[in-house]
């Protein structure tokens, strides 16, 4: 049997642990490294947090219920869920306690911290705008309206800035955190229906996921948004995450059920990295540096004919989960 030989080690399936709960909807992962927990938003219900050290469920934050994703904010000890009503439930890392309930709109899908101006950004793509709320005090700073009804991922730049992906316009916008504006807008294409977003601040280069009907990742210069390149990717990306100490892009696509690690070789230079199977739907992640794993969650799905199926996605895109199917996956570097 033919050795691997390109990549320096492939990731393979470490554990599979499926976590009993109803029917289960879910979106972003966020892992805090210093105690070793993976946040996963489980919509329904609230913020799972797993312990990827001993691999069980060691609490759901309260008062999370709806929550798509939660921001970590470890230098202020502190959780934020973005929780689809317009509201952020604040709790605390070390004790994973509940500290009080944040009204900004009315509703939410994600959202990031911008660590210069200290504001997490929410995006609210039914309401078709973008909240900031001081993280200290949980005061609603601005609202700013946008074009788009599908803002999707988000993040830093580290200098006031953050870069937010709008999935129906096919544009990258950058916002100043400081005065809540809009301060350029750049189209994406060929990429299309760009989603998943991280940022690499060394070499100013905005990495983002797009859902094309040739999916790949398109790489921009934050300086201007000129396209770098793009490179091949799975179908229905909704997770991008930059490791800095290695260089290296991951990209996590549910339709086609593969993880996609793509090496950067310098600002203007990338290559396929690797590419392994995962599980269908897997298509948001978490990466574990210390570890050298990769969290993605997954559950068994189906199409009910007699209920709305989202063909925009794919032509049996699942419109129910079952029961006690959910599972965290971890992949790991051998």
């Amino acid at each position: 049997m033919p050795t691997p030989g390109h990549a320096a080690h492939f990731y393979r399936l470490h554990s599979a642990v499926t976590l009993p709960g109803e029917a289960p909807g879910w979106d972003y992962l966020s892992y805090d490294a210093a105690h070793s927990h993976l946040f996963i938003g489980r919509r329904q219900n609230g913020v799972t947090v797993y312990d990827v050290a001993t691999r069980k469920v060691v609490a759901t934050i309260a008062g999370t219920e709806g929550a798509n994703k939660a921001i970590l904010v470890p230098r202020l000890d502190r959780g934020f869920s973005v929780n689809g009503d317009g509201t952020s439930t604040e709790f605390t890392l070390s004790s994973l306690k509940t500290i009080r309930h944040i009204r900004f709109g009315h509703d939410a899908d994600a959202g990031s911290y911008e660590p210069v101006t200290g504001q997490l950004m929410f995006t609210m793509g039914d309401s078709g705008k973008v909240a900031f709320v001081d993280a200290r005090s949980g005061r609603l700073r601005a609202s700013l309206p946008m074009f788009s009804h599908h803002v999707e991922a988000s993040a830093p730049d580290s200098h006031g800035n953050l870069f937010v992906a709008e999935r129906d316009r096919d544009v990258v916008l950058r916002i100043d955190a400081r005065t809540h504006e809009v301060t350029a807008s750049w189209p994406t294409a060929p990429c299309r229906q760009p989603t998943g977003l991280d940022y690499d601040a060394s070499n100013q280069r905005i990495l983002v996921g797009c859902r094309s009907d040739r999916p790949v990742l398109a790489v921009l210069n934050a300086a201007n948004g000129a396209l770098v390149t793009t490179l091949p990717i799975g179908r229905g990306n909704d997770g991008v995450v930059y490791d800095p100490a290695t260089h290296r892009i991951y990209t996590a696509n549910g339709i086609d059920a593969n993880l996609v690690v793509i090496d950067q070789l310098g600002p203007d230079s990338y290559r396929l990295e690797q590419a392994v199977t995962t599980r269908p739907m897997a298509r948001t992640l978490a990466i574990d540096p210390q570890r050298d794993r990769v969290y993605l969650v997954a559950a068994e799905g189906g199409v009910d004919p007699t209920r709305k199926v989202d063909t925009a996605v794919a032509p049996f895109y699942p419109n129910f989960y079952f029961d006690n199917s959910f599972t965290v996956l971890t992949y790991q570097g051998n």
